[in-house]
């Protein structure tokens, strides 16, 4: 009687196993995405800043691929204000993600290893 319920059990932990480990890797996945877009918004703010101190008349090109394109200053400025926006919309909506993948994950590993009374290796999210 003993061996079905230690099969259920091991199915149970092997299922769990595998959660784990899938949320693990878009918790990394997301944490990485959040930290290129905050270079990116950083990079973009301190951009902006130096833009600022130039005159109105300054020459300014943008970089696209292999060539410069004139630009005025007032659509420089307007682009890495985009930038700034959109990466930081981006980024709440990662940790948002982020929140609910761990609390998915420590959830469900609460709930297994509840009601089998022992104790899983790794049962909490890492990235929480």
């Amino acid at each position: 009687m003993a061996a079905p319920i230690d099969l259920e059990l091991k199915k149970a932990f092997a299922e769990l196993q595998s959660k784990m480990i899938d949320t693990q890797q878009k918790a990394k996945l997301a944490d990485l995405q959040i930290d290129q877009l905050t270079r990116m918004k950083k990079h973009a703010n301190l951009t902006h800043a130096e833009i600022k101190t130039l005159p109105d008349n300054t020459r300014m090109y943008e970089g696209v691929g292999r060539m410069f394109i004139l630009q005025s200053k007032e659509d420089i400025n307007t682009q890495l204000t985009y930038k700034q926006k959109t990466a930081d919309e981006k980024i709440k909506e990662l940790e948002l993600v982020l929140s609910h993948h761990c609390n998915s994950h420590t959830d469900s590993g609460e709930a297994k290893v509840e009601s089998s009374k022992e104790d899983v290796p790794g049962a909490h999210c890492e990235g929480c």
